[in-house]
């Protein structure tokens, strides 16, 4: 059926909204002039394009250093959240989907809440909870909190892959003479691994990106690529490296969801048996 015009149009504005932004982001990455923010000079002429900003980038230039530093912080804290994400959440999916019980209803809606629970009640939650603890705020509190919002969205991303599981595969791998274990890492986990990919980029997105609740709980010199981008956006004439490097991100990012769909790709799907 061919779609009507009212169609097409409202299809070019979702578009348009989505990607817009993104592509001004990637074009503002070789403005050559950082103080104005313009790619014309004062007198209304253009002024063309520069790659000063990635330059300055790979050369790890002092004024862009804190900028980096950032950034480094946030890549390794999104990478530790998401590594310790994907190993709770992947156990914690496994234990909803083989038992059942009051407290497995208490352990579901406790892994439900942070999806539905606003940031800052989060970060004001984290906070006062180091505070009471008497735990200074800087990188290991920054973990620990992205490890709890992360961590639910894995949990939710395995049980769906959970819920197409045959569980009669497992117990032919017990009759087969395997143990535990050994059918664990060699026949469920092959199988749960596209929905532990998925849920793995999610929680490393939501990660890297986390402002509100970084906010609460960083420390003195703890500022990570976010919140390092907020304090500087309106007063720094080196604003355009942070398109170059939010360019940078993008493209990593895309090379990532490539990878994840070619290893999805790869995975024969299991579905139950009538």
């Amino acid at each position: 059926m061919k779609r009507s015009l009212f169609a097409n149009i409202v299809l070019a504005f979702s578009l348009a909204f989505l990607y817009v932004p993104i592509i001004l982001v990637v074009v503002y990455g070789f403005i050559p002039n950082g103080i104005s923010m313009s790619f014309f000079d004062s007198k209304g002429e253009f002024i063309g394009f520069t790659a000063k900003w990635y330059r300055l980038i790979f050369t790890g230039d002092y004024s862009v250093k804190s900028l980096m530093q950032s950034f480094w912080l946030s890549l390794t804290i999104a990478g530790l959240a998401t590594l310790i994400s994907c190993v709770l959440g992947t156990t914690s999916a496994l234990a909803l989907h083989r038992f059942r019980g009051r407290l497995q209803s208490i352990h579901h809606a406790l892994v439900y809440t942070p999806l539905i629970m606003p940031d800052i009640l989060i970060g004001i939650s984290l906070l006062m909870l180091f505070v009471a603890a008497s735990v200074d705020c800087g990188f290991w509190t920054i973990l620990i909190a992205h490890v709890t919002f992360c961590v639910s969205y894995v949990v939710m991303t395995v049980l769906a892959r959970l819920q197409d599981f045959d569980d009669r595969i497992t117990e032919a791998a017990y009759d087969l003479g395997a143990g535990p274990w050994y059918a664990f890492f060699h026949v469920e986990l092959p199988i749960l691994m596209p929905g532990i990919i998925a849920g793995g980029l999610l929680a490393f997105t939501l990660s890297i990106d986390d402002v509100v609740i970084t906010s609460f709980v960083n420390g003195a010199g703890t500022n990570t690529f976010p919140t390092y981008v907020s304090s500087m956006t309106k007063h720094s004439r080196n604003l355009p490296t942070v398109f170059a490097l939010s360019t940078l991100m993008l493209i990593f990012t895309c090379v990532l969801v490539g990878l994840s769909k070619l290893i999805s790709g790869k995975q024969t799907p299991i579905k139950k048996g009538k």
